[in-house]
């Protein structure tokens, strides 16, 4: 019966210690997993902070190049007229391309009757309109470049994530 106690004993002792081990080792997971979600939610707050610096930074340039445009100081000289010559090829191609709306729309007014645009290439008129090319077959988009810190929800390298969007 002796033998049985002992054996008793040592069991309850190899209980306790396994229950106190168990005990340890959820209180350091518990603490791991605390810290890794307060890393995890303070990352978050840095990619919204640095989504917020982009914003304003280009709204700050936006403000800077309309109020100083045609007087900045002599560091923004070159980046100020960069920007008024980028405006002033987006306004002639914005007229370029009003023209050609007012020439399609005029050529067609100037064709006869017969010839309807189905049917101008069999018309033989001289004032028919080209038949428009047939549109080329739609090629699959290219996949768009991924960005590996993205993915990770840690990218601070200029692109627009779903994280960083307000």
């Amino acid at each position: 019966m002796a033998n049985y106690d002992e054996l008793k004993k040592i069991a309850k002792e190899t209980l306790d210690t396994i229950a106190d081990a168990s005990v340890d080792a959820y209180k350091v997971a518990e603490e791991k997993a605390r810290i890794l979600a307060r890393k995890t939610k303070l990352r978050a707050g840095i990619v919204n902070e640095k989504a917020t610096i982009r914003r304003l930074n280009v709204e700050l340039g936006s403000s800077y190049y309309n109020l100083y445009k045609d007087n900045p100081a002599p560091e923004f000289e070159d980046l100020c007229e960069d920007i008024s010559g980028a405006f002033e090829r987006i306004a002639l191609k914005e007229k370029e391309i009003e023209e050609l709306k007012t020439n399609a729309a005029g050529n067609a007014e100037q064709a006869p009757a017969c010839c309807a645009p189905e049917a101008a290439q069999e018309c033989g008129c001289e004032d028919a309109p080209e038949a428009a090319p047939e549109p080329a077959p739609e090629a699959e988009p290219a996949p768009e470049p991924v960005c590996e810190l993205e993915q990770a929800g840690e990218c601070d390298c200029g692109c627009e994530t779903e994280n960083q969007q307000e």
